[in-house]
């Protein structure tokens, strides 16, 4: 899975592109707020970011309150905020500008790993939800069920929606489906009522 690295310092983009790598990731170094959130607006952005909070451009937290912001239509990004900015008033800051974890420099890399496994984890769990939802959605506007036990007339085939009255059965089906129906004849009825009788190979009408 790809990461978005977001650091105004040469050597810690690197240290932090070393240490992903290691961890099984792919790494995507970018030296300031601005070209951050370039990445994250574009196409196909990156899942997980780590992004530190004071850098030229956009900071970190102003990136990540354009991420959570209402109605985007970008798909979720979990985002930790790596940064050398300790003490709880500053967590509960960036926690609050829509970071969902806080790393304080020097980091541990088997914190760090961890930390990114969640957000991967939390990552795959939305994707999921959201191929459901879809189904789901899909689903509906296809379908429409019919239950219980619909009375029908056994001569001209109406249906009965309640005790004193009848439609038609394609206008029953028409306002419970998105079933649409278009009319014909039967071979039957040709001869019935019509007194005609198809050729050989003659298609019905």
């Amino acid at each position: 899975m790809r990461v978005l690295v977001a650091d105004d310092d040469l050597a810690s983009r690197r240290i932090l592109a070393m240490a992903l790598g290691k961890m099984g990731f792919d790494a995507l170094t970018v030296p300031d707020g601005d070209a951050a959130w370039e990445t994250l607006a574009g196409p196909d952005p990156p899942r997980l970011a780590v992004l530190d909070w004071k850098m030229p451009g956009m900071d970190g937290t102003e990136i990540c309150r354009r991420v959570r912001a209402p109605g985007s239509a970008r798909p979720p990004c979990y985002i930790i905020l790596l940064t050398g900015m300790a003490g709880r008033e500053n967590m509960v800051e960036g926690l609050s500008a829509g970071a969902d974890d806080y790393i304080v420099k020097p980091f541990d890399k088997g914190e760090l790993a961890a930390r990114l496994n969640v957000g991967k984890r939390v990552v795959e769990l939305q994707d999921t939800l959201a191929r459901r939802i879809q189904e789901l959605e899909e689903a509906q506007n296809h379908i429409k069920t019919l239950q219980g036990i619909i009375p029908i007339c056994m001569h001209c085939h109406k249906i009965r929606t309640d005790p004193e009255s009848w439609v038609r059965l394609e206008k029953y089906f028409e306002s419970h489906s998105d079933a649409k129906f278009s009319h014909s004849i039967c071979d039957e009825c040709l001869v019935k009522h019509y007194g005609y009788l198809k050729g050989p190979g003659e298609k019905s009408v």
